[in-house]
């Protein structure tokens, strides 16, 4: 019965762990604003420096699979080649041996020294310091920042403490004979590997299996030894694979390479290490073979092992690329993934709502260019109607609407995540851009159908109706473009400039609502024509007010605008604007004159 307690109570003790790092990855990942993603993402192909920044990721997130999943996705969505993810995957393997390093610290034995500040360094002191410091911080901090600082030392917090408790409930299962027979059997390198790769598997974390090693090792049970713990520690690197692999099913041809070549170089590492450590111990013999393995030669040896398998294979990862693509190969006739910016909203990046409120940006960016390019080419229409060209519109304005389903989805999936309040109110932000970006597309198509119904009756505008029509275009095609660069870059000057040309292509449309007017009194433009005149004012119009709702939208995402009204902004500005919206309103009106 006290070994089934036992038991239980390491089984609690591994909560505890597993739970601080997961309050630890989080308020890293969170406190970083989604820096290391997009590092990874802008990774250079010199493979030292992908091996280094691989490294420092996942040192900071504390997950070699946090890192190589997000290494997966970023493959998925053309961000990253497979020639760069190499290092990062391998610089990955030496950054989560970092852990090890830190739990180290729990067997730092001060009970005897009545010195204030060594006593402060007990682990359980320690931890309870952080854990009070950490839950004050939560507690008071006003802004999201601060709080992460707070969820960081209370992941930690429990990080030491799940470890200090696996120690001490397995200090009483040392007297049990079956013990030491359990680990004495997993000395046979073939067991060991297979059961680090088992429970890292279950676990979901190889950190957590070398601290589970270090924690009975820390308990002085004198069951690890360097025999029993070093095929153990090799066998986590292969059960560590096991979830960029699932990540990888429907994904990409790329991604399904990633995650392969993760499992390769885990794989042939621990097999060349296995094979090099058992030549040395039955030629010359290991002197420390069968001596208790501490948390500190545990930790030592993790990281040794990481760092010398990276070191052999970092002349070879042309060779492990190649390994790879033989592996997932191309289909006969297969081009190259044809990636559209729908490809870009992978799921995996839901974990991440920095990176993947940047992925939906992209998104919500790619159909606005759509819109542009539809705009571009119904002007043309009116010159020289093209049934080619007519197709393409209909097949770009598909793939608006389809982008709108695909971000709106993925949006409305984003807010299941835990979101802080910028990201709640971007998130709300990309949902008004979309429908807008949509609308624009609309438009652009009612202008297409008014060019062929002129097309099929065999009607034309004058000369002088096509050039008000191509200077109104002109300005138009302008605020459309202000609108993306918007939504691209945020730049409060850029995001000022929508409304001063919107105004303007208002009383161009006025202006030009007058002229058709005295054209149909003197019998110069038939009513039909007439009509469909009308009807591209009122397109082009509408086209021009959703490129200022999106400006507004995005105004109101600034910390100098909070709570901001979109209908008060507007009559504010029209009423009694700044002196600069009203220079750029004589700039514009100058540039797209009808005289």
């Amino acid at each position: 019965m006290d070994v089934f307690w036992g038991v239980v109570q390491v089984a609690g003790g591994l909560a505890f762990f597993l739970f601080g790092m997961n309050i630890l990855s989080t308020g890293l990942e969170k406190a970083s604003g989604g820096l290391m993603e997009r590092v990874l993402a802008k990774m250079s192909g010199n493979i030292f420096v992908s091996v280094l920044f691989g490294a420092l990721v996942t040192a900071a997130v504390q997950s070699s699979t946090a890192t190589t999943v997000i290494v997966v996705g970023l493959c998925n969505a053309g961000l990253l080649k497979l020639r760069g993810a190499v290092g990062i995957i391998m610089g990955a393997n030496i950054g989560t041996t970092i852990t090890a390093q830190i739990l180290r610290l729990a067997k730092i034995d001060t009970a005897s020294n009545s010195n204030f500040f060594i006593s402060l360094l007990t682990p359980i002191n320690f931890s309870a310091l952080l854990a009070l410091a950490g839950i004050l911080i939560i507690m008071t901090a006003k802004k999201n920042k601060q709080k992460y600082k707070g969820e960081i030392l209370l992941g930690i917090a429990i990080l030491f403490t799940g470890m200090i408790n696996m120690q001490t409930a397995v200090a009483p299962l040392a007297d049990w004979d079956g013990f030491k027979k359990i680990f004495n059997a997993l000395e046979n390198p073939i067991l060991g590997v297979i059961t680090g790769a088992i429970v890292t598997v279950l676990t979901q974390s190889s950190a957590a299996t070398v601290g589970i090693l270090q924690a009975i090792s820390g308990a002085g049970t004198g069951a690890i030894t360097f025999a029993s713990a070093f095929p153990i520690i090799m066998g986590t690197n292969i059960g560590t694979c096991s979830t960029p692999l699932v990540s990888s099913i429907n994904s990409s041809k790329n991604a399904k390479r990633a995650a392969m070549l993760h499992f390769y170089f885990n794989l042939l590492g621990t097999v060349i290490f296995l094979i090099a450590i058992y030549i040395i111990q039955y030629t010359v013999g290991w002197p420390f073979w069968s001596k208790e393995f501490t948390t500190g030669d545990i930790a030592n040896f993790h990281t040794i092992f990481n760092v010398v398998v990276t070191l052999i294979f970092i002349p070879f990862a042309g060779l492990l690329e190649k390994l790879v693509c033989f592996t997932v190969r191309d289909k006969p006739g297969d081009e190259e993934d044809k990636l559209t910016k729908e490809d870009l909203l992978d799921e995996r990046f839901l974990l991440q709502p920095n990176v993947a409120l940047a992925q939906a940006t992209e998104g919500v960016v790619q159909m606005g260019i759509y819109a542009q390019k539809n705009f571009a080419a119904v002007r043309t229409l009116y010159d020289k109607f093209d049934l080619k060209e007519v197709e393409k519109i209909n097949e770009r304005e598909q793939s608006i609407d389809r982008l709108e389903d695909r971000i709106g989805q993925y949006l409305i999936k984003l807010t299941d995540q835990s979101l802080n309040e910028h990201e709640n109110r971007m998130t709300t932000t990309l949902l008004h851009l979309i429908s807008e970006f949509e609308r624009i597309g609309d438009y652009t198509v009612n202008i297409m159908e008014t060019a062929q119904n002129l097309y099929e009756n065999e009607d034309h505008f004058s000369d002088r109706a096509m050039q008000e029509l191509n200077i109104l275009c002109d300005a138009v095609a302008e605020i459309i473009r202000l609108a993306i660069e918007s939504a691209r870059t945020l730049d409060m000057k850029v995001l000022t400039s929508v409304e001063p040309l919107e105004e303007v292509v208002d009383r161009i449309v006025e202006e030009l609502k007058s002229v058709h007017i005295e054209r149909s009194k003197s019998g110069i433009c038939s009513i039909e024509t007439g009509v469909h005149f009308l009807d591209i004012l009122t397109n082009v119009e509408r086209i021009s007010d959703h490129c200022s709702n999106i400006a507004v939208y995005l105004i109101a995402e600034t910390d100098n605008y909070d709570n901001l009204k979109k209908h008060e902004y507007l009559d504010r500005l029209h009423k009694n604007g700044p002196a600069e919206y009203t220079r750029q309103i004589e700039e514009y009106s100058k540039r797209f004159s009808l005289v």
